[in-house]
């Protein structure tokens, strides 16, 4: 896995590093998370609600890819207090156009967690991302990301369970 991971973050950060086009920005989004859990959850289990933000670079390849980083805060897990987390994320998804206004990510995501309710969540997780982007104006846009987790968020030192972060993200944000 790790040797998985540091390929595709070094093949990232090589092809961003011939590109020529750099376009910055900010990005906030409503979260709608949850936990997945293996064997199923003996307890209610509901969605938690929240909030993301960060910053971005995406890295034009072509006319119609680029590769975009983004450092992010966000708030998941499930919505019994005990069940929150909040992570450090960092997506970087390979971009196409699908139109003019229009493009389609997808890509990995590395979380570090911030905060937790109790101990029970591991410190770092991975997810896979795949999302819209709708462009409102050539500075502002719109999009909607769904995330699922790969790995377990929940120390396996504590639990026989696992545990799987999966997250709907719904943003906003504007090219500087």
């Amino acid at each position: 896995m790790k040797n998985y991971l540091f390929a595709v973050l070094f093949a990232s950060f090589t092809t961003v590093c011939m590109s020529q086009d750099i376009i910055y920005g900010v990005r906030g989004a409503l979260n709608v998370s949850n936990l997945d859990f293996k064997p199923d959850a003996d307890f209610e289990n509901k969605h938690r609600n929240g909030f993301a933000f960060g910053g971005f670079i995406d890295y034009s390849l072509s006319e119609k890819t680029s590769v975009l980083l983004e450092l992010q805060w966000s708030a998941e897990g499930g919505k019994a207090e005990s069940l929150r987390a909040d992570y450090i994320h960092l997506p970087i998804l390979l971009r196409f156009s699908l139109s003019d206004r229009l493009m389609f990510g997808v890509g990995p995501k590395i979380g570090l967690k911030t905060w937790a309710a109790n101990d029970l969540f591991s410190t770092a997780s991975f997810s896979g991302v795949v999302g819209l982007e709708y462009l409102i104006t050539d500075e502002l846009f719109i999009d909607a990301r769904l995330s699922y987790g790969a790995t377990n968020v929940i120390d396996q030192d504590l639990k026989k369970i696992e545990a799987k972060n999966h997250v709907m993200q719904f943003g906003f944000g504007i090219k500087l």
